[in-house]
């Protein structure tokens, strides 16, 4: 199928999600859900990922939609679940990294998600944005320190927001999970409800963790968090759910 055989209807506004938190006014952020695009079944529609096994063109088709909507076209990652933070500004092609950040002008910092949680920084001058995926490895293996350190700015002076996410009735995770997180801090335990159905299991609270480790990097102001992937098949993607899914995009910049 050629470009030309999608119409040139435009991706909504009211497909995208503007995340509501103080940024100051130099920062722009979104996060697309699953509609407004042209993918079919599976991926229906907005499916932004060129990994999965969607029409490649349908993906670009989606990409270019999404463009619209932003100062130049997003910096994506070749995520790994890990804890590396790369210069947006500085990416040509994908890398293997988590996180990107920036102190340029109209450089999209971007990560994909389908039920891991994105979270979104930004300084509160507006000078140094960043986009993090975190999966419950990358949480647990530091990806929001690291991406910190990286900024290089004081913690205290940072702004977070927790995008759409598994949430903690849908995130059952076993013993290696928990113990991940109770090795970083004990009263990490408090986020792990057990489950009453399957022996060895727990329900695992990703907003609630992401909360903690923030705090614990000294970052005090932390908004979003709570809004389900897995529940609402209607807007979101969800790994968790259906395996064979789409991705949608978490995505930050700041203006000139």
């Amino acid at each position: 199928m050629s470009d030309a055989a999608y119409d040139d209807a435009a991706l909504s506004k009211a497909h995208l999600i503007t995340p509501d938190w103080p940024a100051p006014p130099g920062v722009q952020a979104l996060f697309t859900t699953r509609n407004g695009g042209v993918s079919v079944g599976a991926y229906a529609s907005l499916n932004l990922g060129l990994h999965t096994d969607d029409d490649i063109l349908a993906v670009a088709e989606n990409q270019r939609r999404l463009a619209q909507h932003l100062p130049a076209a997003p910096r994506w990652l070749n995520q790994v679940h890990g804890h590396h933070a790369v210069a947006a500004h500085e990416i040509d092609a994908p890398p293997r990294a988590d996180a990107s950040f920036t102190d340029q002008p109209d450089v999209v910092c971007a990560v994909l998600i389908a039920d891991c949680m994105p979270v979104l920084l930004c300084t509160d001058d507006g000078t140094v944005v960043a986009a993090v995926h975190c999966g419950w490895r990358g949480l647990a293996g530091g990806v929001i320190d690291s991406t910190l350190v990286a900024m290089n700015v004081d913690p205290k002076r940072v702004i977070a927001w927790l995008g759409p996410a598994i949430g903690p009735k849908a995130f059952e995770v076993g013993a290696d999970v928990r113990a991940a997180f109770l090795a970083l801090d004990p009263a990490n335990d408090l986020e792990f409800a057990v489950s009453t159905d399957v022996p060895d299991k727990w329900f695992a609270d990703l907003f609630a963790l992401g909360r903690r480790q923030l705090a614990r990097a000294g970052v005090g102001h932390v908004y979003g968090g709570g809004v389900c992937t897995v529940s609402d098949p209607q807007r979101f993607f969800s790994y968790r759910r259906e395996r064979v899914t789409g991705r949608m995009a978490a995505m930050v910049w700041r203006t000139g």
